[in-house]
């Protein structure tokens, strides 16, 4: 894990003391105990590589007062769902943290802590990353690694008109989640704000040929239905009553309802599944303890493109923004 110097005398060793302290003991296989220039692995026999990558910036993706151990569990839990999206396991991970100087190390300390939780628990290591001070705010960014049987990543661009669109666990509570924090939603149980602060990624499914398509939603269910319809040249149709809530997001009420198909953060998985194939995946998802459920259906773009949201008694539902927007 490489750093950068901020101008003060004795500055480069202050900061590989930094590096030492906090994110050594995160040091997984390959990461050459974080001393070297690059880590050095080689991915399991015959299996394919899968990359990707999230930047949290604070006050945008999370907020300032949020606990320094859930911060860094999110970011690395976000990552692990892009690998979910594409049915990969997860092999270690790069992270670039810009530190700004008024932030104590006790902050990173217990942020590093989230880490190595949730590393543990989904079997991967730190192999590297970057360091930087920055005025401020507090940016994160982490590389996740993973790998996959050749040929059999699930993606994004091949969903088959008469698939149905399907999802897994329940939609909204990310998004209502901080509404929740913010004072602006009852959360009594603080449900909806454990969903915002440690979402769940949907690994080891094993959605290899059942599913023909998908990817994680992150900036709101409708917005990520039409990437989805629309990077395979397909439209799609969700029968708005079907989104599954949690009990949480229905005592919310119903004036929630767009924020819940709009708002994101949900990190849970787009499906597009042949007809037959349901069954298979509502057995897998029996096994695994993951509820899965048809909310639409993509459909030849002869007979429209885009999104089209229909309640329960066929009417047009309008909402004002399909997602969020990072631009």
């Amino acid at each position: 894990m490489s750093s950068h110097p901020t101008g003060e005398t004795g500055a480069v060793p202050a900061e590989f003391g930094f590096i030492g302290r906090i994110f050594r003991p995160l040091a997984g296989e390959g990461a050459l105990d974080l001393r070297d220039d690059a880590a050095v692995m080689t991915p399991p026999p015959g299996r394919e590589m899968v990359m990707a990558v999230d930047a949290m910036v604070e006050g945008v993706h999370f907020l300032s007062d949020d606990p320094a151990d859930t911060v860094g569990r999110k970011l690395l839990r976000c990552n692990l769902s892009d690998l979910a999206a594409m049915d990969a396991t997860p092999l270690g991970y790069l992270l670039t943290v810009a530190r700004p100087r008024h932030l104590a190390e006790a902050w990173f300390a217990a942020f590093a802590g989230g880490l190595r939780v949730d590393q543990d628990a989904y079997g991967l290591g730190l192999l590297g990353g970057d360091t930087t001070s920055t005025p401020g705010p507090v940016v994160l960014s982490l590389t996740i690694v993973g790998h996959v049987a050749p040929g059999c990543a699930l993606r994004r661009t091949t969903a088959r008109a008469g698939d149905g669109l399907w999802v897994t666990g329940t939609i909204g509570d990310g998004a209502l989640g901080l509404l929740a924090l913010r004072g602006q939603v009852p959360d009594p149980d603080h449900a909806l704000a454990a969903r915002y602060r440690l979402p769940c990624p949907r690994l080891g499914l094993g959605l290899h040929g059942i599913a023909s398509a998908a990817m994680d939603v992150s900036d709101g269910l409708v917005q990520d239905a039409g990437h989805l319809a629309r990077e395979s040249g397909l439209g799609v149709v969700i029968e708005v009553d079907q989104v599954p809530l949690s009990d949480a997001a229905r005592a919310a009420g119903p004036q929630w309802r767009e924020t819940c198909l709009t708002g994101g953060d949900d990190y849970e998985l787009l499906l597009a599944v042949p007809p037959d194939h349901e069954q298979a995946l509502l057995a897998r998802g029996r096994h695994h303890g993951v509820r899965m459920t048809r909310i639409g259906r993509f459909v030849d773009p002869t007979t429209g493109t885009g999104v089209k949201l229909y309640d329960a008694q066929g009417n047009v539902v309008k909402v004002a923004r399909t997602g969020w927007s990072h631009l």
